[in-house]
């Protein structure tokens, strides 16, 4: 007989004891009060962070929310996209969807030593990330949703997979739908995730090729594009993902794509006039905010999921920027 807690028992019992009250770290679960203990003010920390860091740059609120879908779509929301690359070690800001595109580190930067001060090595870069994003769309006037917290960050990144795993502005349907799936988002989600572009802007190579070659365009529309983008150069010159409202988290989008005004080729895709159930959707969202907000805050509940690291996986990282 062995004993445990002061009781007796066979060793196959404590066993079997001991299995169901210390369940190895790795299958730990997220949870939205994964840090009401080990660190309470957490949350308000980056939240006040975030929303002084918009009003100073709106622009900044669509960068955050970007920040995290790129990290979720390489190796699961786990902070690779923040390290930088060192002697022995190439990461994945330098991946073609994310070259001199990603904005938004230092902002993350400064909430992480903000958290370090009030509890040290508790708070995941990944978490900041995730809670940066939602923050940012509540401060732009979006939906609000609650994030489920404990992911940890990784010791690894792949550019590589940046570069093939985020979906490009040139997609087309097919492919946008392909991409989300392969990360257990169904199209629906897609949709409803794709609204992340009424806010943000784009570089003029990024949709050059749509305003002077696409025919599924309204002309007036591209005509005003083309004034700030020109055939053969700018190619860095910025236009707002959504020209209606384009800092401010509406459903200004999708009545753009359905006016045919929609920036990315990628993005017009989304409705083609085709009658499918994407095109609906976007229908759908056009004319009812409520809907989309709601769509939009679950899909983002489900992305934030994806292969989070858990339990004793990766490392609380003490500067996003490298592994401890």
């Amino acid at each position: 007989m062995a004993s445990f807690r002061g009781l007796s028992c066979s060793i196959a019992l404590c066993s079997l004891i001991i299995s169901f009250f210390f369940v190895p770290l790795a299958s730990a679960q997220l949870s939205p009060t994964f840090y009401n203990t080990s660190c309470p003010n957490a949350l308000s920390i980056i939240r006040t962070a975030v929303r002084a860091a918009v009003a100073r740059d709106r622009r900044m609120g669509a960068s955050l929310l970007r920040l995290h879908f790129h990290d979720c779509f390489v190796q699961g929301c786990d902070a690779s996209l923040l390290l930088d690359d060192t002697s022995t070690f190439t990461g994945e800001k330098t991946a073609n969807p994310n070259n001199n595109s990603l904005r938004g580190f230092e902002v993350i930067d400064a909430i992480k030593s903000k958290l370090e001060s009030a509890c040290k090595q508790v708070v995941s870069c990944a978490d900041i990330v995730a809670v940066a994003a939602r923050d940012s769309v509540v401060a732009l006037g979006g939906p609000t949703w609650t994030v489920e917290l404990g992911r940890r960050d990784s010791t690894t990144a792949s550019l590589s997979s940046a570069n093939t795993d985020i979906p490009g502005p040139t997609a087309d349907l097919r492919t946008l739908i392909s991409s989300f799936s392969g990360k257990g988002l169904s199209a629906s989600d897609m949709a409803a995730l794709s609204g992340a572009h009424t806010i943000g802007q784009a570089r003029c190579f990024l949709f050059r090729a749509r305003i002077y070659n696409d025919t599924n365009i309204d002309p007036s529309f591209a005509s005003s594009l083309q004034s700030n983008c020109s055939s053969s150069g700018g190619d860095n010159e910025l236009s707002p993902l959504d020209s209606t409202t384009p800092t401010v988290f509406d459903n200004d989008y999708y009545a753009n794509l359905v006016r045919e005004r929609g920036l990315l080729h990628s993005d017009q895709q989304l409705f083609m006039n085709g009658g499918g159930s994407v095109e609906s959707q976007v229908g759908s969202y056009a004319t009812n905010s409520a809907k989309f907000f709601s769509d939009f805050a679950s899909a983002m509940v489900k992305m934030a999921s994806i292969s989070p690291l858990t339990g004793s996986s990766g490392e609380i990282r003490i500067n996003c920027r490298k592994i401890n």
